[in-house]
């Protein structure tokens, strides 16, 4: 069976949750550190980071009529790479040739460099092939994968609400710092407060992980994760910039006793392969829209493997690209559901982008069985989300 079109489509994804939630949403209680934290005048303008870009939806139909789905984020030059640079050049290829078609898409994209944009759009096709392929083979795509490598998936829930989170059945929580070099010898002192507020919050029983969103730099990071060592956190995550590897292997060098996170701003296999091979971080986190599809996310869990550290997938469990995928890789050990998971009150279930997503229950998660992913949309549902 071979590829009739691929098409791409900006949408907008966003979800109106029927429930109210107990209490208003607190806009501070999610202020977090963020690389333009230096520039409180730029930081506060709209659209800082991604314009109106919403999300990228691609579709591949076979010639028997047969279609996948997959998505990505900056919607508007994510799908004019697709539609003018990747679909001419992979319409009339075998349906199943997911690696041909992957190697083909980050060779073109040579010329213009294959990271950021090209790997967002190149993961859009990339999960819409894999989508496609399982829906051929009728099978789900955990099991195209190798089959299932565990019964459930251990899930974390990122985001302000961590009572919420708790209630929910999440026996591991991550926050983000609102707190970096900025701020000084105050903000260590801050940043310590909100810890031992959460860590009294969670207990000793919950798992507690850190998130300094790429704002931080070698000696703000030591000096407070030396101040954070009697809070027992599991993992402190995207302390420097993405691309400041001198830095990480800094860090590494350190902080010895320290499990390090990062890399849901790396793109492709190459980055992975260079933390990996230097071990600079303990766990590895591409994104599986972000860093090159499934095919990539493969390939850096092979990596990880061989170098004996782990994989978590940035925002796994919020689609079920990730969760097919940590289903079935033995390098992922947890899920991350993020998004700021739901408001306090509002069931997870209203808060799916994706209808025939699988939702975290009392913690955990087991992606659907159904062909492909399972989502259960139609084009009808596609098109009624496109955005100009």
């Amino acid at each position: 069976m071979r590829i009739k079109s691929i098409k791409a489509y900006p949408v907008d994804l966003a979800v109106q949750p029927k429930t109210k939630p107990r209490t208003e949403i607190d806009g501070t209680s999610m202020v977090q550190v963020n690389p333009l934290s230096r520039y409180p005048d730029l930081q506060r303008r709209k659209n800082a980071y991604a314009a109106q870009w919403k999300n990228v939806v691609c579709i591949a139909t076979a010639d028997d009529g047969t279609w996948g789905m997959g998505i990505s984020i900056m919607g508007g030059p994510a799908a004019k790479i697709i539609n003018d640079i990747f679909s001419p050049l992979l319409v009339g290829q075998e349906c199943s040739a997911t690696e041909k078609c992957w190697d083909a898409m980050v060779r073109t994209s040579a010329a213009f460099g294959a990271f950021g944009l090209a790997s967002y759009s190149i993961s859009a096709v990339d999960t819409a092939l894999w989508d496609l392929k399982g829906k051929l083979l009728n099978c789900p795509v955990y099991e195209l994968l190798g089959g299932p490598q565990k019964d459930r998936i251990f899930c974390y829930a990122t985001g302000p609400y961590t009572e919420w989170y708790l209630e929910l059945g999440f026996k591991a929580v991550k926050i983000f710092t609102p707190f970096g070099p900025d701020h000084g010898i105050e903000g260590i002192n801050r940043a310590e407060e909100f810890v031992a507020a959460k860590r009294e919050l969670v207990g000793d029983e919950v798992e507690l992980m850190f998130d300094c969103w790429l704002s931080l730099d070698v000696a703000h990071t030591v000096r407070l994760a030396e101040r954070l060592r009697p809070y027992h956190l599991k993992w402190i995550e995207d302390y420097l910039p993405a691309d400041d590897f001198e830095g990480y292997a800094a860090v590494r060098k350190r902080l010895p006793w320290q499990t390090l996170a990062t890399g849901e701003h790396w793109y492709l296999p190459p980055p992975f392969s260079h933390a990996s091979g230097r071990k600079l971080v303990d766990i590895l986190q591409p994104d599986v829209l972000w860093a090159g599809g499934v095919t990539a996310v493969v390939k850096i869990c092979h990596l990880a493997e061989s170098a004996g550290i782990s994989v978590i997938t940035h925002a796994g469990m919020n689609y079920p690209y990730g969760q097919h995928l940590a289903f079935a890789m033995p390098a992922i050990p947890w899920g991350e559901r993020s998004e700021s998971v739901s408001p306090p009150g509002v069931p997870l279930e209203e808060m799916v982008k994706l209808p025939g997503t699988p939702v975290v229950q009392d913690g955990y998660l087991i992606p659907s069985n159904a062909p492909g992913f399972g989502i259960e949309v139609d084009l009808d549902w596609v098109e009624a989300r496109v955005v100009s």
